[in-house]
């Protein structure tokens, strides 16, 4: 593996990657353990997937937010590294597969040359903050939640607060009560709102999806916008600290929340306050205010030929901006996946006639932003040209979908397969869908919902199932009853019936059959309600039959070869680090990056880092012990418990003590030496007594 140079004028940026290239090396020489090369890497987006030897990396685009120089360097990235194709998720993220590990901080330092991260796109941390693709230009908005998404994705990016916690954390922003960004469904979900003049958020807390779904609480109706980054800081160090990380399936928030009570929790965030170095933050908008950057030139007149297609596609993807005279354009992307070729193209498009920028949306689609509406017409040929003027954006017939057993080590069934079955099926049999948006379908490849499957109206999730002589077919849970209603309020599916994959269609066929013939004017849910989860499952049940399966039902969507279950070990939210060395290791890392914010003059990062140093070293300690621990604030007790009379190990004051002394203080220059100071005596004592420790072995 040869060292490459970077061109990054940002020395943090620049430190970050040949810091990824120098552990990569460590990892191959066998020098880090496995378990903590992972944790390392997927911090810095770099993700294992299911076929071998090979990585996904995930670009973190925050918002959703794209200009056409980014966009080009993204194809420029995904031609050189990877096969061309660019997968947009429900995050708003995109994603490139099949990249050599060895390459990842050379592809990484390309990206950055144009404000582009990898840095947090997944592991244990603050995830891609995302926010309603209309920001900005919904005429219904209170005011454009972008400039706070953007200050909340700045602001924690790197932020000791937040880099190694017991799960990974999500936040949305939504432009309006329609709650298109799915507040209810995040750790921390945003709604804007105006009260007596002043701007500020409606704020969910705890929410996720995954196997145990959970409704976000409402924590506030009104948070004042100079406490939005204070109190996502106090939750997060609460979360830190008390956050399950040894059972990996009970370590996100919802789960915190839920052992603890809101009140409780919010107890817990309170008490951080003192130790946070802003008590209110004000966001600076400028950047964000003012008129939409204008087209480099005036579109082309083009002679529309087909006036019906183009009014067709005018009806479900063309939409008035609150900017009078603009308008957004809403790109239909198949399940996501687009290729460079089409990325240039959007590229050069956005940059000389619209106002060159777009956003890539939650249901992984593209929407074009400050087009002047004289130009549909011209915008109209060139993408269909692309292939990319399908009519139908973000409706029933716009199906979302996780890569599933694609590349995704915990896929169990295809998502992708049976997305675009589905979707030959509405457009075929179904064209009244094509302008429906009251019906959502949603599929993920396994129960940890990335294709947000249990709040559709009607999901699908990946599953397998046993016939009678045990032979395992690829199978569907079929989900019906989730769904948005609006100012942070949501639904979650109800599982109806487990099916043979190959039965997905005539399932669909099925409930948009009973829905026609028998709802009358009641809408889906309303509908659902009214006949309940049972007469579903009645109807359905025929389906879920594997007595009479065929050879082609042990074939799976999209495949050509007999189904075998195969489930790897998932990256999600990465692993619990456990062996004494490479935690003490670690611990002095902290120490190390608690000395370099403090030259920098950060004290409250310098306290964070040292905290986190502390923990992590006690922790090492307890291990050598066997002492099992869950969170940071079970270390600091059970260190206590342990250790309680080793006077040479603990000096003059309990672990508790010299730990909580973060709470107590403001982060000042003062506090930050002397909290560094103990911290280092604490770790000569520990060194100490691992020495007599490994020597009594």
């Amino acid at each position: 593996m040869q060292s490459f140079r970077t061109e990054i004028e940002n020395p943090v940026v620049e430190r970050d990657i040949i810091e990824l290239e120098r552990k990569i090396k460590l990892f191959k020489d066998g020098k880090i353990d496995e378990e903590r090369f992972r944790s390392l890497r997927l911090a810095r987006g770099v993700y294992g997937q299911r076929q071998e030897g090979v990585q996904m990396v995930r670009i973190k685009l925050p918002y959703g937010k794209v200009t056409s120089d980014q966009l080009l360097r993204i194809a420029d990235v995904s031609d050189e590294y990877s096969k061309g194709r660019l997968h947009i998720t429900t995050r708003q993220d995109i994603q490139i597969h099949y990249v050599s590990l060895d390459r990842t901080p050379e592809l990484w330092a390309e990206l950055e040359k144009n404000d582009v991260t990898l840095r947090e796109a997944c592991g244990n941390t603050v995830r891609n903050v995302t926010a309603s693709a209309d920001s900005g230009i919904n005429p219904d908005e209170a005011f454009d939640a972008t400039p706070y998404a953007h200050a909340t994705f700045q602001f924690f990016l790197r932020n000791p607060v937040c880099q190694e916690m017991g799960r990974k954390f999500k936040m949305s922003f939504s432009s309006t009560d329609d709650d298109s960004a799915l507040a209810f469904i995040h750790d921390l979900g945003f709604i804007p709102k105006i009260k007596d003049g002043e701007r500020g958020f409606k704020v969910m807390l705890g929410g996720g999806l995954g196997s145990q779904p959970r409704h976000a609480d409402v924590l506030t109706e009104f948070l004042p916008v100079n406490q939005l980054i204070p109190t996502i800081e106090g939750v997060l160090r609460v979360f830190d600290r008390h956050g399950e990380r040894s059972r990996r399936l009970k370590a996100r928030m919802k789960f915190l929340i839920k052992d603890l009570g809101q009140e409780g929790f919010m107890q817990l965030v309170e008490e951080e306050r003192k130790a946070l170095a802003y008590k209110t933050y004000e966001i600076d908008t400028a950047a964000f205010d003012g008129t939409p950057k204008a087209p480099l030139a005036e579109a082309p007149q083009v002679a529309i030929e087909d006036t019906k297609a183009y009014e067709a596609w005018k009806a479900t993807n063309v939409f008035k901006q609150k900017q009078e005279g603009l308008v957004a354009i809403g790109i239909r992307v198949k399940l996501g996946d687009f290729y460079t070729k089409e990325a240039r193209a959007l590229a050069g498009l956005i940059k000389k006639y619209g106002g060159d920028e777009m956003r890539l949306t939650l249901r992984q689609n593209i929407l074009l932003r400050h087009i002047p509406e004289g130009a549909l017409p011209f915008f109209y040929s060139q993408l269909a040209d692309l292939g990319f003027a399908r009519p139908g954006y973000e409706t029933t017939t716009d199906i979302t979908a996780c890569p599933g057993t694609d590349t995704c080590n915990l896929g169990i069934a295809s998502s992708t397969g049976i997305a675009v079955k589905l979707e030959e099926v509405l457009e075929a049999e179904y064209p009244e869908y094509l302008n429906n948006k009251g019906i959502t379908i949603k599929i993920s490849g396994c129960m940890n919902a990335c294709g947000q499957h249990n709040m559709a109206h009607i999901g699908f999730q990946g599953m397998s199932v046993r016939t009678p002589e045990k032979l395992v077919a690829p199978a569907l849970q079929v989900l019906l009853g989730g769904g948005v209603l609006g100012n942070g309020e949501g639904r979650f599916a109800d599982k109806v019936i487990k099916i043979p994959s190959k039965r997905g269609p005539e399932a669909l066929r099925a409930i948009l059959d009973d829905f026609k013939a028998n709802a009358g004017d009641l809408d889906f849910l309303s509908y659902y309600d009214e006949k309940g989860q049972r007469y579903f499952y009645d109807f359905l049940k025929p389906l879920s039959d594997t007595d009479n399966l065929v050879e082609s039902d042990f074939v799976d969507w999209g495949n050509d070869e007999k189904y075998i279950q195969e489930v790897g070990v998932g990256e999600c939210a990465g692993v619990v680090i456990d062996l004494v060395q490479t935690l003490l290791l670690e611990a002095k890392d902290k120490l190390g990056s608690a000395i370099e914010a403090f030259e920098e003059q950060k004290w409250a990062d310098s306290i964070y880092h040292t905290y986190a140093g502390l923990v992590n070293g006690a922790k090492a300690i307890l291990l050598s012990e066997d002492v099992k621990t869950n969170t940071q604030a079970n270390i600091i007790e059970e260190f206590d418990n342990t250790f309680g009379e080793n006077d040479t190990l603990l000096g003059e004051t309990s672990f508790a003590d010299l730990v909580y002394q973060i709470q107590k203080n403001e982060p000042t220059r003062e506090f930050a030496e002397a909290y560094l100071a103990d911290a280092n005596a604490f770790f000569n004592r520990v060194d100490t007594f691992r020495k007599n420790q490994l020597a009594n072995v």
